[in-house]
């Protein structure tokens, strides 16, 4: 048979096959009507619906007679009977309670879901269910005892069963659930002696409540594998049976009343504490704090080989510190009475990452080994009797989510050549460094408070960063005394005030200062002039008044000028044959008062944006180190105005060269001498008074990536030279008298008019010009055009898919991918016509 003849049968055969009666397998009709009315007989609480205690809640459910009823939002049909075996109304609008007469006759529902539904009783149908397999009835506001009928309901099927987050109170009866293996109960007020419901169970939760004791019986649960009974009455520990749960990995009585000696056999209650807990060879977390155990801890718990965590804490434990396994990832064991000194043999666990040993009375020195525990992101030593100094050398805990306070004095005492706190969120005063700390950054942090004096006395820093925090004060008097090898000081980001103090040139190595973002005020030192290392100086945005400090030209390093947003006005007045700045790539004095004509003599002094510095062939960052090693290295950044967006720059680059004279009042001309800087990446002159036309030298910008002209009163022409420059990839000559034609060809052609255009400016090209966003628009109505074409196919397919999916029973994932479908085709055409590129200038 040929292809074509093939094809041909197989359509009449689907043809023939469409004529004949629906026969998929619907919902019953008597479950449909059922679901109806158990829906109509809801006890709405208006009170609770319009409040904020219904955040949650959806205000009906769509549940429509026409409809086939597994179609519905939350129910769940079996795809070969048909019949409703799922129910999820989590978080819908049942709230209060269910009417006494109501019931859901609904023999096949397997799984109810009534969670965050705002119920006061327990659903009085729940025992016509026979084949529940999952009951989800928890954060409702079920009070009372649980009612003896209800620990019969589906007793041959329940496997999972949460009454979490409710008002229980009593006790347990005796249960006889055969398969029940997920139990969880926490967060009520049960009380009395815990019975396990069901020897099938494996996960059983009760924390936060008030059960007083653990029975023999729970020895019976040989499957079980998680036991969390935290924040509970429990006075007695585990009975010596306890043991023969093999299979237990999680063990949770922390924040019990368990009582007396954790090593031996205890003649008040005949039942054993660690000896049964020592034979669970797969327990993985074990947690015993926060109860009154005594004595000292077996050497056993050092056999469980599994176990990852381990707490004691809180306790009366006493005597030498235990050694845990050496799988042990987390060991806390502060707020006891352990003495002696820290065992070497910790320092072999090496994936150990949390340790805890504060308030013990610990003493002696802490192991040389002990930095062989690389993995420890968390270590508490507070309170002990420890002397000496740390093995290594060096603190790194930067880029962390640590919190709280530092003790102001912890460092002081420690010979931390290295201390590195920063992007965490510690809070408080300043933690000193140590008068050997060479490297210190606290920076990014919510540190609060002045800077104490006594930081002075670390003589030996080379690397001061306390950016980004919430320091106030003026700079202290003494911060001279820190001596010439200071290379790097930043405290930008911060609330200090006052005057910057002459004194500060006494730093004469110091290559990076930044003051940015505070609120000094007055005027610049001049004694900054003795600084002749200074490579960056960020003094943006602050509340300094004074005239363009063109002495600081003077210093022959210096690359990086930041004095964005102050009071510094008057004239930038070089004299000519001033040789000044001669390395200078950044000069941003962007957002002040600055007046005048541009200065043609500043301009042709930046020899750092003329030429490359020899040697250089390839670009490498500002980065200065320093330590002997590259990690300990301090990174220069500055926030700068590009292509129109204000951009942190993390790591600058050395071939990085830019200029920043926007929203000042500057007058007059554009030099020509810009079009001499040939390293020049941007240039933003907007939001001055600048007039005259745009100077054709700035076509031999050939490296510029940015040009930002607007909000001027230029005049004359766009000229086309700026076409030629390949890198440009932002423009804006909006807001200016700019006339005649916008070129079209080379670059210029992949900007919008609203690069150029605003009320007088100059025109796009006439209609009969054909721009690229005419062929964009062409290609938006191709794009279209296939677009329906292919909608209106895949609806016969989608047509065709149905029927086979109502043949079969519906799919969940041709469901949810049918949906998914729809909702990206539908975005997609909501999408407007893409262009090239958009600045709005307005």
């Amino acid at each position: 048979m040929g292809w074509h003849q093939f094809l041909g049968l197989f359509c009449f055969l689907f043809f023939l096959h469409s004529q004949l009666p629906f026969t998929s397998s619907l919902c019953p009709p008597d479950q449909r009507d059922t679901l109806l009315n158990f829906k109509k007989s809801f006890i709405l609480d208006e009170i609770v619906i319009h409040s904020d205690l219904a955040c949650g809640f959806t205000r009906d459910i769509s549940w429509n007679k026409s409809v086939d009823c597994c179609s519905w939002d939350k129910v769940t049909c079996d795809k070969v009977t048909g019949n409703a075996i799922g129910l999820h109304l989590s978080s819908y609008q049942i709230h209060g309670t269910l009417y006494s007469n109501n019931s859901l006759l609904l023999p096949k529902l397997q799984v109810l879901e009534m969670s965050n539904c705002y119920l006061t009783k327990f659903p009085y149908f729940l025992n016509s269910l026979e084949r529940l397999t999952h009951l989800d009835l928890s954060l409702n506001r079920i009070s009372g005892e649980i009612p003896r009928c209800f620990w019969g309901i589906s007793r041959h099927t329940l496997e999972h069963l949460d009454l979490s987050g409710n008002f229980l109170d009593g006790g347990i009866h005796q249960l006889h659930w055969k398969r029940l293996s997920y139990i969880n109960l926490q967060e009520n007020s049960l009380q009395g002696p815990l019975l396990i419901p069901s020897p099938s169970t494996r996960y059983f939760y009760a924390s936060n409540n008030g059960f007083t004791e653990i029975p023999s019986s729970i020895c019976q649960l040989s499957s079980l594998l998680e036991l969390e009974l935290f924040n509970n009455n429990l006075s007695r520990m585990l009975p010596p049976c306890f043991g023969n749960i093999t299979n237990l990995e999680l063990l949770d009585l922390g924040s019990n009343k368990l009582q007396g000696p954790l090593s031996i056999l205890s003649p008040s209650t005949r039942y054993f504490y660690a000896i049964s807990i020592c034979q669970l060879s797969s327990l993985l977390e074990l947690d015993l704090s926060n109860n009154n155990l005594l004595g000292t801890v077996p050497p056993c718990f050092g056999n469980i080989t599994n176990l990852e965590v381990l707490d004691l804490s809180s306790n009366k434990l006493q005597g030498p510190l235990p050694i845990p396994s050496p799988s042990t990832r987390s060991f806390h064991a502060m707020n006891n009475d352990f003495t002696g000194e820290i065992p070497s043999l910790i320092c072999q666990l090496s994936s150990l990452w949390s340790l805890d040993l504060s308030n013990n009375s610990l003493l002696g020195n802490i192991p040389p080994s002990f930095g062989n525990i690389t993995n420890l992101v968390d270590l508490g030593l507070t309170s002990n009797k420890l002397q000496g100094s740390l093995p290594r050398p060096n603190l790194y805990i930067s880029n962390n989510n640590f919190i709280g306070w530092w003790p102001t004095k912890i460092f002081s005492n420690m010979s931390l050549q290295v201390i590195d706190l920063s992007n965490n969120k510690f809070g408080g005063p300043i933690p000193l460094p140590s008068i050997v700390t060479m490297y210190y950054s606290i920076a990014n942090n919510v540190i609060t408070g002045k800077i104490p004096s006594l930081i002075c006395n670390a003589t030996n820093l080379g690397m001061i960063n306390l950016s980004n925090n919430r320091l106030i004060g003026s700079l202290p008097r003494c911060s001279t005394n820190f001596g010439p090898i200071v290379e790097v000081l930043n405290l930008g980001m911060n609330h200090f005030e006052g005057t910057i103090p002459q004194s500060i040139s006494s730093i004469h190595g110091l290559r990076t200062l930044d003051l940015s973002g505070n609120r000094f005020e007055g005027t610049l030192p001049r004694s900054l002039v003795n600084c002749t290392y200074l490579q960056v100086l960020d003094l943006s945005s602050n509340q300094i008044e004074d005239t363009f400090p063109r002495w600081l030209g003077k210093l022959p390093e210096l690359k990086i000028l930041i004095l964005r947003s102050n009071n510094f006005k008057g004239l930038l007045n070089i004299p000519k044959g001033d040789l000044i700045f001669p390395k200078l790539r950044i000069l941003d004095l962007s957002n002040n008062n600055f007046s005048g004509p541009l200065s043609t003599n500043l301009i042709m002094n930046l020899r750092g944006m003329k030429n490359r510095e020899v040697g250089q062939d390839e670009p490498l960052y500002m980065t200065r180190f320093i330590m002997l090693t590259r990690k300990e290295s301090y990174e220069n950044t500055v926030t700068v105005m590009m292509k129109g967006q204000e951009i942190r720059l993390v790591k600058i680059l050395t071939i990085f060269t830019t200029i920043d004279l926007s929203q000042n009042f500057f007058q007059g001309d554009i030099p020509e001498a810009f079009g001499y800087l040939l390293l020049l990446v941007g240039l933003n002159l907007s939001h001055n008074h600048l007039i005259g036309s745009i100077p054709l030298t700035l076509g031999n910008l050939t490296n510029l990536g940015w040009l930002d002209l607007s909000s001027n009163m230029l005049s004359g022409e766009i000229p086309r030279v700026l076409g030629d420059l390949a890198s440009l990839g932002y423009l804006n000559l909006s807001k200016n008298q700019l006339i005649g034609r916008i070129p079209q060809d080379k670059q210029l052609s992949t900007f919008s008019n609203n690069s150029f255009t605003c009320p007088g400016d100059a025109q796009p090209p006439p209609p009969s010009s054909s721009t690229p966003f005419d062929h964009e628009r062409h290609e938006s109505w191709l794009k279209k055009k296939v677009v329906w074409i292919g909608y209106a196919s895949g609806i016969v397919i989608g047509i065709s898919i149905a029927y086979i999916a109502f043949e079969i029973g519906r799919p969940e994932w041709l469901t949810r991918g049918v949906r998914m479908l729809e909702r990206s085709a539908a975005q997609w055409m909501e999408k407007p016509e893409r262009k090239a590129i958009k600045f709005h200038g307005q």
